[in-house]
């Protein structure tokens, strides 16, 4: 149904989602810097794609393992607050990257502890941020606040990508990291402006132990929930682990690096588009049909394996883009609404591992998969595996009738 103007603009009326816009913004586009400064910080020092490999891995690892610690924390503590702490030692711990980098004493050691340590910040950070949405707007203009955080994250990474390449190459790597430090440090004041009502901490009395358990039978006992982050544990794996590695190696042999790196940029767009659309498009049963939508990614997947030219190409990975973008605004308002607030950021945390843990999976076992069987072959298995995991989350009983109750099992 679309919104009136009115509607459409009465997120940014509260000043409290105006700053979180902002912080998530300039930290997203400060990471979206980040890992093209990294990348060429490590080669610059005499480091090989294998000593790249472990700088990027010591963040990504040490990311997940923190994500069920940030989900505790989150539902304990003010969400504010845990994102204050998290912003400064990102920021600290990004500032010393930089200043290593710039002046000449960077390891691949001291990078990848320290990267370490910036993915633990990132780790408890996110289910904080994406359960305090919320809580800094009315319900009813939670779905547009989700909308506008999810352009703001999508169109942050793509601006710090950008600039990453361009900050390389004309001032060095260690100044964009000294702008990813920067980012963090400008968040973590914005954060402390936000004012919102505190969510009644029910489990804070008991130990760590206790609350993840309590986290879990939230998140196992809705179908609805468990069936979305497995159907993406498939998806991420296929799509964002088994593509985004083989992809680059077809491009060598067939429509070149240009074309990928166009294959990439409009996914981008897509996902920018799918949010935008997701502002004024909101169907009844707009969660199982978002459910059904991601399923187009498997089209890219499987013309990459043929001999498509790249115009199909470019225009899959736009659509699979805009799904991705569109199902993301259902997916946080289904949360936001239907998961009691006090364990909204543990159900976070368990979507994202569930997300997370699936895609180096995919970059793990597709070389070797490829390596034995073929490239297309693998890749058209990827397509098969998005179709068949779309068909069967579209037949839970619990996704199916999300739209018609207040409250699905």
């Amino acid at each position: 149904m679309p919104l009136n103007r009115t509607e459409r603009v009465r997120a940014f009326h509260f000043s409290s989602f105006r700053f979180l816009f902002l912080a998530r913004f300039l930290t997203v586009l400060g990471n979206g810097i980040a890992p093209i400064a990294l990348a060429f910080a490590v080669l610059d020092i005499g480091g090989s794609a294998s000593d790249l490999g472990v700088v990027v891995a010591s963040r990504s690892l040490v990311n997940v393992a923190f994500l069920l610690l940030g989900g505790v924390l989150a539902d304990r503590y003010s969400r504010s607050r845990v994102l204050i702490f998290s912003s400064v030692v990102a920021a600290l711990s990004q500032a010393v990257v930089a200043w290593s980098v710039l002046g000449g004493f960077a390891s691949v050691m001291n990078l990848a502890l320290l990267g370490a340590l910036n993915g633990a910040a990132a780790g408890i950070a996110l289910p904080a941020s994406s359960s305090l949405v919320p809580q800094t707007v009315p319900a009813r203009s939670l779905r547009e606040a989700n909308a506008l955080i999810q352009l703001g994250v999508y169109g942050g990474t793509v601006l710090g990508a950008s600039l990453g390449g361009i900050l390389t190459s004309a001032v060095g790597p260690g100044w964009g990291l000294a702008i990813d430090a920067m980012g963090f440090l400008v968040s973590a004041p914005l954060y402390f402006f936000i004012r919102v009502s505190s969510v009644k901490a029910g489990a804070s009395q008991g130990n760590i132990l206790r609350d993840l358990k309590e986290g879990w039978r939230e998140f196992a006992s809705r179908t609805w929930v468990w069936a979305i982050v497995a159907q993406f544990t498939v998806i991420n794996a296929a799509f964002s682990g088994v593509v985004m590695v083989l992809g680059p190696v077809i491009a060598d042999r067939s429509f070149g690096r240009t074309g990928w790196g166009m294959m990439v940029a409009v996914q981008s767009v897509g996902l920018i588009a799918g949010s935008l659309l997701a502002l004024r498009w909101r169907p009844r049963r707009d969660l199982l049909i978002g459910a059904l939508l991601v399923g187009i990614c498997a089209l890219p997947t499987l013309l990459l394996s043929q001999p498509a030219g790249p115009a199909w190409l470019i225009a899959g990975f736009f659509m699979a883009g805009a799904t991705f973008g569109l199902f993301g605004v259902s997916w946080a308002h289904a949360l936001q609404t239907h998961i009691p607030p006090e364990r909204l950021a543990r159900v976070y945390a368990y979507d994202a591992m569930g997300s997370f843990v699936a895609i180096p999976f995919g970059e793990l076992v597709a070389g070797p998969l490829a390596l034995r069987y073929g490239m297309s072959h693998v890749l058209i298995f990827s397509a098969l595996a998005i179709v068949v995991v779309t068909l069967a989350v579209s037949l839970v009983p619990a996704l199916r009738r999300f739209g018609e109750v207040r409250e699905a099992e």
